[in-house]
């Protein structure tokens, strides 16, 4: 494996997740009190974080998911983003909260945003676990965020490197 000779230096705790991800559960359950709120999560990186967040919101909530693909087996993103599995719900006329671990160039999320606007939502907002805004190439911001991360490669907390590390329960990086 490419990380023998790597040590690990985390960056955010199990804790201090489990913490950001309440405080986020708490925020969206005010924004959307009383709309018609379908969770998109992302897969595969946002599963673990998605399954978090809709256990902290206390409103009735429909989910569904895509899966997305544009890293591979790189540390960047190739830039190209295909969807390889869509939505099963009809979303139209209903509040879409599109769920991912991280934003970092914007390509993925832009990609779904545009893709999710042709079902007609009543409205689209964005939630990430992790922002990486320097190094975004489209104008894009999340609505809703966890940590904003400076541009490390990071990995654990359903982020991977490969195939791997999907499962920690924080989030790391190697030095």
């Amino acid at each position: 494996m490419l990380t023998e000779n790597k040590r690990e230096k985390t960056l955010f705790t199990r804790e201090e997740i489990s913490s950001k991800v309440k405080e986020l559960g708490e925020i969206i359950t005010s924004s959307y009190e009383d709309k018609d709120l379908v969770i998109v999560s992302l897969l595969r990186g946002s599963f673990i974080f998605a399954a978090d967040l809709i256990r902290e919101i206390d409103m009735p909530i429909e989910i569904d998911f895509i899966t997305t693909s544009s890293y591979g087996y790189s540390e960047t993103t190739t830039g190209v983003v295909n969807i390889v599995h869509d939505l099963r719900t009809d979303i139209e006329g209903k509040d879409i909260l599109i769920v991912d671990d991280i934003i970092d160039t914007g390509f993925t999320l832009l990609k779904v945003i545009e893709h999710l606007k042709e079902k007609n939502p009543k409205s689209i907002k964005t939630c990430v676990m992790l922002d990486k805004p320097s190094r975004r190439k489209v104008e894009l911001a999340p609505d809703f965020c966890g940590f904003t991360i400076p541009d490390v490669f990071i990995v654990g907390y359903g982020l991977n490197y490969g195939v791997h590390y999907r499962n920690i329960p924080y989030i790391f990086k190697f030095e």
